[in-house]
């Protein structure tokens, strides 16, 4: 997937519609909590192993995927209208994470990183 085009295409779609002037970051970001909220609700009351299998269920599986999408249009969106590069934060958070949980402390252990300091 090559961000700058999705950045380009949801950056033209707003436009297209005059919705550039609603979408600031906190409105972004309110729209983003939204929409994680309504895919958490999909989730909500189901058991580990329901949640696990709900790609088996049609229905459900295309509401998840319908959600996930919107996260994702809104975290692009407010990346694109604060200038930030998601591919060069994602790369640097992953080598922070790496170092904060190093395989051997970490592996097979759902331990926060100073819990994991300790040993």
């Amino acid at each position: 997937m090559d961000l700058n085009h999705v950045k380009a295409q949801l950056r033209a779609f707003a436009e297209e519609r005059d919705w550039d002037q609603f979408h600031n970051p906190k409105n972004l970001v309110m729209a983003l909590a939204g929409e994680c909220g309504e895919l958490l609700a999909l989730f909500q009351w189901l058991t580990p192993e329901q949640a696990a299998e709900i790609a088996q269920d049609a229905a459900k599986f295309r509401a998840v995927e319908d959600e996930v999408a919107d996260v994702f249009i809104y975290l692009v969106r407010l990346a694109d209208k604060l200038g930030v590069d998601l591919e060069r934060i994602v790369a640097r958070k992953m080598a922070q994470n790496a170092a904060k949980y190093p395989v051997a402390k970490a592996r097979g252990n759902c331990r926060k990183y100073t819990e994991l300091q300790d040993e």
